[in-house]
């Protein structure tokens, strides 16, 4: 059980990497006004909760203590950029605020998914 669990917190980083990657790439552009959602940030997200779930249920099957508290608020923020990522995705431009605010929800993610403990 564990080796899968590495597995898909691996899964899980790489979906974060992908959300937090095309964000980057898009910083130049969000100066310039010109910013839009890329595929990958979409694609991140999406494997961030489905990776994110299955880790849940497999931390809970295999009777390691889950922080449900710490895992909604994860869940919250990650609905809320998934949400804004889903809407916007066919946009040729982002206003800065949706575009700030899904790179500020995800760094908020990997500091309570790093630091709350």
């Amino acid at each position: 059980m564990d080796v899968l669990i590495h597995v898909f917190v691996a899964l899980h980083i790489i979906g974060i990497a992908s959300l937090l990657g095309g964000f980057l790439t898009q910083m130049k552009a969000m100066g310039a006004g010109t910013a839009r959602f890329v595929p990958a940030m979409l694609h991140g997200a999406l494997t961030m909760l489905v990776t994110g779930v299955a880790l849940v249920g497999l931390n809970q099957a295999d009777d390691n203590p889950v922080n449900n508290i710490k895992i909604g608020v994860k869940l919250l923020l990650l609905v809320v950029v998934l949400a804004l990522v889903y809407i916007k995705r066919d946009e040729e431009k982002v206003d800065k605020g949706a575009f700030s605010a899904v790179g500020g929800l995800t760094l908020a993610n990997i500091f309570i998914a790093t630091l709350w403990t």
